[in-house]
C-alpha cells in the first residue's frame, strides 16, 4: 500500500491498523538534539485519544506511547525516530457482520474495489486510530516549532449548527492563556463556554436520534516568519490543503477568508500594509497569513469540514457484497461526533506540513548556506 508516508524533508511515516497489535509512526528527518520524552508526544495522543467523554467512543485505550528508536539519553540522535502504541481494547467481534455488507460513508466499497480485499474490524487502515501516527508526529514537529517562536490555538469552530461568535483576530488579542484553559476544559474543545454548552444539547438530542453530527475545526499559527513556502507545486496552503485533506473525515478546507472571497472585492479582499518597527506588516489578515504560497509574516488561519460520524446505529440502506439490498443498524463503540478528537490531528498535519517547509526553506538563499557552513567550521 503505497501513500503512508508523508513530508519531504521531515518525514512521517504511518502504519498499523484499528485491531492489529499495535499502531504507530516513523519520523525521518528530525535533527539530532532535541530534548525530546515520552511525556512530551504523550499530552498530545490523549487530546485525541478514545473515552474522554459521552461524546467519544468508549473504547478504553490509554495510548501509552513507546519510544523505539532515535533517542538516547533524552535527545534526539538525528536517525529515525519509531514511536509505537498498544492496542489494548479491541473487539473484532463487533465487526463481524460487516464482513458481509458496505457501510455507508465508510471506505469499505472503495477498498474492496481498489485491493478485492479489506480488513473489516474498524476499518483497518482507514480507521480513525490511524491518525496515532499523526499526532506523535506532529508532537514532535509541534515541540520544534515551539524552539522557533511558533505556537499553535486550534479548537472546534463549530458543531452541527453551534458555532462561536470570536474571530481569529479577536481570540488571538484575547486572554491566550485562559482561551487554551476554556478549549481544554470542555469535552468539544470550544473557546468559548455559552456555544460549549449549545453544542453538547444538540449533540445530546442526535444521540437520542441515533445520529451523528460534524462540524469546523479551525487553526491558527503564530510566529510564523514570511517567506515559508514554494511559489509552484509546494505552495504551504497547498500543502497545508494535502495534509488536512489526508485525515480522513475532512470535506472541506479554506484559508484566511476561504469561499467568502468570492463573494468580496479586490479593494475589501486585499490586505494593505504598513509599517511596524521599521518594517512592512499587514493591517488586515484576508489572505490568512499566505500570499503566492508564501508566508507573509501574519498569523496563518485555516478551517477544516469534520463530517459526521458515519457508524451510526439508526437503520441505513446498503448492500451486501454480492450486490444485494439491506438494511443495516451499525453497533459497536463509535464517536458520535469526530470534531473533538480531530483537533490535535488538524493541528499535528499542520505542524508537520509547516516544520517540513521550513527546513526546506534553509537553502533557498546562498547566503544562508554560507552563513551556516561558516558558523560550524
Amino acid at each position: 500500500m503505497a501513500g503512508s508516508t508523508f513530508g519531504t524533508h521531515f518525514k512521517v511515516t504511518t502504519w498499523g491498523e484499528s485491531h492489529g497489535k499495535g499502531i504507530g509512526v516513523v519520523v525521518d528527518g528530525c535533527p539530532a538534539g532535541l530534548p525530546l520524552a515520552a511525556s512530551d508526544i504523550q499530552g498530545y495522543l490523549d487530546r485525541r485519544k478514545p473515552g474522554q467523554s459521552r461524546f467519544s467512543t468508549q473504547r478504553k485505550e490509554d495510548d501509552a506511547v513507546e519510544i523505539l528508536s532515535g533517542v538516547f539519553e533524552g535527545k534526539s540522535t538525528g536517525t529515525p525516530i519509531s514511536l509505537m502504541v498498544q492496542n489494548k481494547d479491541q473487539r473484532s467481534r463487533d465487526y463481524g457482520d460487516i464482513a458481509s455488507y458496505y457501510r455507508p460513508g465508510h471506505a469499505d466499497y472503495t477498498f474492496d474495489m481498489k485491493y478485492g480485499f479489506r480488513d473489516y474490524r474498524g476499518g483497518g487502515r482507514s480507521s480513525g486510530r490511524e491518525t496515532i501516527g499523526r499526532v506523535a508526529g506532529g508532537a514532535i514537529a509541534c515541540k520544534l516549532l515551539k524552539t522557533l517562536g511558533i505556537s499553535f490555538l486550534t479548537y472546534a469552530r463549530a458543531i452541527g449548527p453551534v458555532s462561536i461568535q470570536s474571530s481569529p483576530e479577536e481570540l488571538l488579542h484575547g486572554d491566550l492563556a485562559g482561551i487554551q484553559q476554556q478549549i481544554l476544559s470542555n469535552p468539544l474543545y470550544m473557546p468559548e463556554e455559552a456555544p460549549a454548552v449549545q453544542a453538547q444539547d444538540f449533540l445530546a438530542s442526535c444521540m437520542e436520534r441515533q445520529d451523528s453530527a460534524g462540524g469546523v475545526v479551525e487553526c491558527m499559527i503564530t510566529g510564523v516568519p514570511a517567506g515559508i513556502g514554494e511559489p509552484v507545486f509546494d505552495k504551504l496552503d497547498a500543502n497545508l490543503a494535502k495534509a488536512i485533506f489526508s485525515i480522513g473525515a475532512v470535506k472541506g478546507f479554506e484559508i484566511g477568508d476561504g469561499f467568502a472571497t468570492a463573494a468580496s472585492t479586490g479593494r475589501s479582499n486585499n490586505d494593505a500594509l504598513g509599517s511596524k518597527d521599521g518594517r512592512a506588516a499587514f493591517l488586515s489578515n484576508h489572505a490568512g497569513g499566505i500570499l503566492g504560497g508564501i508566508s507573509n509574516g501574519a498569523p496563518i488561519v485555516f478551517r477544516a469540514a469534520i463530517k459526521p460520524t458515519p457508524s451510526i446505529s439508526a437503520t441505513q440502506q446498503t448492500v451486501n457484497t454480492s450486490g444485494d439490498p439491506v438494511e443495516i443498524s451499525i453497533r459497536g463503540r463509535h464517536d458520535p461526533i469526530i470534531v473533538p478528537r480531530a483537533v490535535v490531528v488538524v493541528e499535528s498535519m499542520a505542524a508537520l506540513t509547516l516544520l517540513d517547509l521550513m527546513i526546506g526553506h534553509m537553502a533557498s538563499r546562498a547566503s544562508s548556506l554560507e552563513q551556516f557552513y561558516r558558523d560550524v567550521r
